[in-house]
């Protein structure tokens, strides 16, 4: 049997940056996958997506040519086809780059389903179903998660699909409902609806991304609908009838049932764990509310077993598992790593308007007893937002009134995504509204914004 340091089963963006780190730190290391390197996120998510959403925007742009004084000679029209041929593409290029990259680190790569048979051996089973066993001396879990089923939205693939099939669809649907409207269930949406297809977004809470603060919630939910959307808040999808040509779907709303008709239903309501035959119950590896138990540091109950990811605890994010691996990983080595900070993570939504936030939404920061600051600036008072051509949106921040410690912050806009990194960074230094009043930010950018909001908190801001 070949002998580690480290196994990493999985190979997302936990589970390939722990084993670089690990490399990097002297340890032999192996990852074992059983599909494409760089997981889901790299292959079937965030980058592949974000190429969906980039053809989206350009088609976008050469509808709406002709307001910014480009005319042009026959009309634009949206290629599915060639749109999912480019993202895949990208993602190709990406998985490969993840490939060469274990090879620079000199990483094994072992292909095939890993579970463990003890806390120091893991049975690989190959594509032709040929068994090898590998030992090391520590393992970690990183087998990330797949789309949720729920019992009214039966996923078929073809009628009723998950994200993986609304990303490889090769004929544009006239017609589709999306039930979910997390950062994938909008994604999606909004993606489909800007490239023509009739879109109605199903959402059981009161609010669109219900995670975010309510008036990020409210401005999404108004651009949506101004921009053609059908938008079904506090409502559910009861049923889907797939026995027809099309969907019969029915839906319980505030005013009673509804049935709407569609080409397909995207079902975009949350991700399941990948806990199942990996060996966790063979080892006694403790669990709760279907996510593995670790400490700070990853560790299991069970000695030299780790955990990262979406299979524990945490936002189910692409960077929150690549700073989970590195943790994990300098603890393994020895050194002394300071323990992810989960009150500072941001989030993104790569919507239009796009959605980015980190800590205290305004409601959460009066729950946790704090007296606040509230700034806000539109967008609609940016002189980079209007020449964009885009000024839906605004920067909102909040400040511990006592302090002025930056306690939240909810960007909704063009770029804001970019933009979150500042304030990640401010709440990481403690720095207070003020200094980012003080802090001179460039004229015309949007993230001047960010500077307005932080003035408007202490009644000195200048262009409102």
């Amino acid at each position: 049997m070949n002998s580690y340091d480290l196994i990493v089963i999985g190979s997302g963006p936990g589970g390939y940056v722990a084993a670089i780190r690990a490399a990097q730190l002297g340890m032999k290391t192996a990852v074992v996958e059983k599909a494409e390197i760089g997981g889901i996120c790299l292959n079937w998510g965030c980058i592949p997506t974000k190429a969906l959403l980039k053809s989206a925007q350009v088609f976008n742009y050469i509808k709406h040519a002709g307001d910014y004084g480009v005319m042009l000679e026959s009309e634009a029209r949206p290629d599915l086809k060639k749109m999912v041929e480019r993202s895949r593409a990208v993602a190709d290029g990406m998985s490969k780059g993840v490939q060469f990259l274990f090879k620079k680190n000199k990483i094994d790569l072992i292909s095939g389903y890993g579970r463990m048979m003890d806390n120091q051996t893991i049975s690989v089973t190959d594509k032709d179903g040929k068994e090898n066993k590998f030992t090391a001396k520590n393992i970690i879990l990183a087998t990330g998660a797949r789309s949720r089923e729920l019992p009214a939205l039966k996923q078929d693939g073809k009628k009723v699909i998950g994200y993986r099939e609304a990303m490889t669809l090769q004929n544009q649907p006239k017609s589709m409902i999306v039930v979910g409207s997390g950062a994938i269930g909008s994604e999606f949406a909004h993606f489909y609806h800007s490239i023509g297809t009739k879109v109605t977004l199903v959402e059981f809470m009161p609010a669109l991304v219900p995670l975010e603060d309510e008036e990020v919630s409210k401005q999404l939910e108004r651009s949506f609908k101004k921009a053609g959307m059908e938008v079904m808040t506090s409502s559910s999808v009861e049923s889907v009838d797939t026995k027809g040509k099309i969907c019969d779907v029915t839906i319980k709303t505030p005013k009673g049932m509804e049935t709407r008709q569609s080409d397909v239903v995207l079902s975009a309501v949350g991700i399941t764990p990948n806990l199942e035959d990996i060996g966790l119950e063979k080892l006694g590896i403790a669990t709760e509310k279907g996510r593995i138990q670790v400490d700070e540091f990853y560790a299991t109950n069970v000695r030299g077993v780790y955990a990262i990811g979406d299979i524990v605890a945490g936002p189910a994010l692409a960077h929150v598992a690549s700073a989970e691996a590195i943790t994990c990983v300098e603890k393994i080595a020895g050194k002394n790593p300071e323990p992810v900070d989960y009150r500072n993570i941001p989030g993104c939504t790569y919507t239009t308007p796009e959605i980015a936030s980190v800590g205290y939404s305004e409601k959460a920061a009066k729950e946790a007893g704090y007296e606040i600051k509230v700034g806000k600036f539109p967008y609609t008072a940016s002189g980079k937002a209007s020449a964009g051509g885009n000024k839906d949106g605004f920067v909102k921040l909040i400040f511990d009134a006592r302090y002025g410690e930056l306690l939240g912050a909810h960007l909704i806009g063009d770029h804001v995504t970019e933009l979150i990194a500042e304030l990640v960074m401010a709440r990481k230094l403690e720095t207070t509204g003020h200094e980012i009043i003080k802090a001179v930010h460039p004229h015309p950018t949007m993230s001047e914004a960010i500077m307005e909001a932080a003035a408007a908190a202490y009644g000195e801001v200048i262009h409102i």
